[in-house]
């Protein structure tokens, strides 16, 4: 089984079309929706509470904004599934990928594997958010001497147990790098794959900051300078 990790923050105009349409999915797998709200204070909260999803999706709620990295390491506790995956409510990514992303895992040839967006004209948030992902990326690379094409993607998908015993503790946005270096420093090979991807704007929602991109440098060098 697969569980599907979803931490939702201030999201009331997309979280119930994006449990919508992870439940309309179809995967090789039985699947479960771990829907955490990470102290939501826009009337997200009472629509998840309120929903009348059936019995695969699981909610859990923070008192207070802890940052998406506690939502997923809460998620990641009360997943009962053997394969755990992560997928925001921003409507950015399509969950009819995450089907791609389990053959490597089904199959035994990875224990994890990223999907991997292509940041064309259409998709990409801007020139500088591209810019600053490749940026890290490559950050990622030369700390690790490893070859990933986007650290930062948040269609990741891991054996459970194998993501429980990673060592991380970022509370925010840098549990994305911190995965990443988490596994590479396990030795995982991390398996990728292409998915789809539209980045909103900033008037749609966007809450990715230019001050997120040092603080996922500083969790590399960190996880560097800490091995596992």
């Amino acid at each position: 089984m697969l569980s599907i990790l979803m931490p939702v923050y201030n999201e009331r105009e997309r979280v119930e079309r994006a449990i919508a349409e992870v439940l309309e999915t179809e995967l090789p797998v039985e699947f479960e929706l771990v829907v955490v709200d990470d102290g939501s204070t826009d009337g997200t909260r009472e629509i998840l509470r309120e929903g009348n999803w059936d019995g695969r999706v699981r909610l859990f709620e923070h008192p207070h904004n802890r940052g998406k990295g506690a939502a997923i390491q809460t998620a990641l506790a009360e997943a009962g599934g053997e394969y755990a995956a992560i997928f925001d409510a921003d409507l950015e990514y399509d969950p009819g990928d995450l089907a791609l992303l389990m053959p490597p895992l089904l199959d035994g040839r990875a224990n994890a594997c990223f999907g991997v967006r292509a940041f064309d004209g259409y998709t990409s948030h801007s020139f500088l958010f591209v810019l600053g992902n490749k940026g890290v990326t490559l950050a990622c690379n030369v700390l690790f001497n490893v070859y990933l094409h986007d650290i930062m993607t948040c269609h990741k998908m891991i054996r459970t147990d194998v993501f429980r015993s990673l060592a991380l503790r970022s509370p925010g946005f840098a549990i994305e790098p911190e995965i990443t270096a988490r596994l590479v420093q396990q030795g995982e090979r991390i398996f990728e794959v292409p998915v789809h991807y539209r980045a909103r704007s900033n008037e749609e929602g966007k809450k990715l900051t230019a001050l997120d991109g040092f603080r996922v440098i500083a969790t590399l060098l960190r996880c560097r300078l800490s091995p596992a």
